[in-house]
Parts: C-alpha cells; structure tokens; sequence
C-alpha cells in the first residue's frame, strides 16, 4: 500500500504557569497508509487529542511541538517551535474535525454562510457561488438533502449537525482528516450514518484517510482497520483492529476492552471488578513503564526500564510481559490484578474459561470483558 502519512517521534507538551512542562505526547510514532482509517483509542488525559492536534498541525498555545516530524506524500515537515508550517497544508493537506465541532457553529448563520466563511478563509478568491456549488455537489454526492445550506443550526438534529461539519471540514479534499471523537454525544443510529458517511467518503476520494480519535472501542472496531493504543502520552500497542480487540498483547489494552460495557444478555450476569489506582500525571509520570503501578502482570524492570518495542510495525506491543509472552493475549489478572481468582460468579458463565465481566467498584476503569473477549460490533469491510 502507498503510505499516506508518517510521524516520527513527536513530543509536545503544555506550559504552565510556573514554568513546568506536561508532556501529553512523549516521542510517539504512527504511519497512515491510503485508504486508510487509524484508530486511536485511551482514556480522557491519555494524550489521544493531543496527538490529534500535532498531526492537524493545529497546535496553538500553550501546548507547544517540541520536537518531530510528518512525512505526508513524501513531503517532509519538521516540527518544532520554530517550524514554519506551509498555509497551504492545513485544509488542503490535513484538516481536522475537532471535539465538539456541532456545537461551535453560529446560531444567527445559515449553513450557507459558514460554507462560505471556511472556504473564504482558504481560498481568497473563491466567490460566494462556487463556494455553495461545491458544498451542494458533495451534500448529493452523499445522499444528503441539500436544503441543508438554509437551514440554522437550531433546525438541524445533532447527527446531522455533526454530518454538515464533517462535510464542510472536507470541502478542500484534504489528503488526510483527523476526527476527534466525532461520534460523541450522538445517540447509535446518528453514529452509524456518520460512520458510514466517513467511510463513503474514503471510497470516493474525498479524502484519502483517516484518523479517528475516540474512547469508544466499539466503534473503533466497526470503522477502523488498525488501532493505536494511547496510555499517559505514550502508544503502548498498534494492531489490526480485529487482533487488538480480540487478542491483545499489552495490559492496557486488555484493560481498556475490559471497560466495554456491553448490553448482549450473554453477558449481563458478570461479576465486575474496578481496575486498580488511576491515570498517573503527566506532570510527574511514573519511571520504566507508565501502566506498571495499575499492572497486575508487572516485572521488577517495569519500575525501572522503559519498555521493549516487540513486534513489527504492523502489530507490536511495547511491553516486557509481551516479550517474555510472544505472540499471547494478555491475560485476565493483568486486568484486574489478580482479584478475580478469588471471586465468586454469578451465575453460569456462557464464555469460555479465560473471558469474565467485572463491575466498576472504585470509579476507576473497570474490566466488563477479559482480554481476548469479543467486542460485539462488525469490523470494517474493505
């Protein structure tokens, strides 16, 4: 496959105050190839959006790029304070769909008029009807209604407000679109059409991939084709999106599918345990391995050395646990530390031996699914 994008060991942080750094993406490196949707999935705090405003090129104060580099098309951009970013890039290149995106619109502008203003703003030529054609040629080209440009915010549900964003975001037929969890706040049925919006989209070349941000594994399971595990700045796995939610390899990431809530009857009648501790501060995070004070398979080197990167690009882990395990799914007590060797069940379980349902106690992260259980959401069809 053509690759799309790569970045190579970013590094930002935010400023504060009083002069400390918080590094909220800590030498992290990912590629896209065309055609492509990448999840990228972790808890609030875990660097997730962060990354997705490097990769944007959005970055403003106080969060600032130390260090880095994008190769997009082979055209390679050094990041950094006093990087001089291409004007032309961003919206053409790489355009982002921020967090919270149908919530920013003006509620005095028609749709109409914030088409006009987005592409104005690139585009100082551009006039007033070429603008409204070709956002009226892309709303049929998708099978929207194309009244859509008159109407006010207020006159449109949420899912189609998110859906009109998305599609203005990608007026100038960006290479590449960084969505931050653009599926929250929205009820399963306005998910699934923008999902399928998205992925019409990529078949249609609009744009020739995708980021896609969120804390919803589910999701990444049915719209990406891999996924890239964030935990306290840091990518901790990178797999195919069936092999992370089905056989994953860093304990994290068995945590994380862990938190799956799933309303299936098969699983309902589970015992649930809260995982141990929460996310470190990035501020002062812990020495060898993030996760290693929430880990229930942790090794003495995980206190103190950072960890290995086993595997490929393809599929890896960056975990001792993983290369003293080649090739295994991480097992349930690194989940729940050990808890649910002592645990009762309720009721019989339908899954296999190694897959078990644990209830939030503390707050904290909780396991509803051992590692290796499936998530029940069909994965992306090529």
């Amino acid at each position: 496959m053509t690759r799309l994008l790569n970045a190579e060991n970013l590094r930002a942080a935010y400023r504060t105050p009083d002069g400390r750094q918080v590094f909220a993406v800590d030498d992290v490196s990912v590629y896209i190839d065309e055609g492509e949707v990448l999840g990228v999935a972790g808890e609030s705090g875990s660097g997730k959006s962060t990354l997705g405003a490097i990769l944007s090129l959005t970055a403003r104060p106080p969060l600032y790029v130390e260090s880095g580099a994008l190769e997009i098309d082979g055209k390679r951009q050094e990041l950094g304070e006093r990087s001089k970013i291409p004007r032309t890039w961003r919206g053409s290149v790489v355009s982002l769909l921020p967090q919270g995106a149908m919530n920013s619109i003006s509620p005095t502008q028609r749709i109409r008029d914030l088409v006009f203003d987005v592409m104005r703003a690139h585009d100082r030529s551009i006039k007033r009807d070429e603008a409204l054609d070709r956002a009226r040629d892309r709303l049929k080209s998708l099978d929207l209604p194309v009244r859509v440009l008159d109407s006010y915010p207020h006159q449109l549900s949420g899912g189609m407000k998110q859906r009109t964003v998305t599609i203005i975001s990608t007026l100038l037929n960006p290479r590449l679109l960084i969505a931050d969890e653009p599926t929250s706040a929205l009820d399963v049925s306005s998910q699934k059409a923008l999902i399928d919006m998205l992925l019409q989209m990529l078949e249609q070349k609009i744009m020739s991939g995708v980021v896609f941000v969120t804390h919803d594994l589910p999701v990444l399971r049915t719209v990406s084709d891999r996924i890239a595990i964030m935990y306290a700045g840091k990518i901790v796995e990178v797999g195919d999106a069936e092999e992370i939610t089905e056989r994953p390899r860093h304990p994290y990431a068995g945590a994380l599918l862990g938190a799956v809530l799933v309303p299936e009857p098969r699983y309902r009648q589970m015992r649930v345990f809260g995982i141990p501790g929460s996310p470190p501060s990035l501020a002062d995070p812990p020495s060898g391995c993030r996760f290693h004070p929430r880990c229930g398979v942790a090794y003495p080197e995980c206190e103190t050395e950072e960890p290995p990167h086993v595997g490929d690009e393809l599929r890896y882990a960056k975990c001792f646990w993983a290369k003293k395990h080649p090739g295994e799914s991480v097992p349930l007590e690194a989940v729940t530390s050990g808890t649910l060797a002592d645990a009762d069940p309720l009721g019989d379980d339908p899954r296999p031996a190694e897959s078990e349902q644990h209830d939030d106690v503390d707050g904290s992260a909780a396991a509803t699914q051992t590692a290796g259980a499936e998530v029940p959401a069909g994965g992306r069809t090529a």
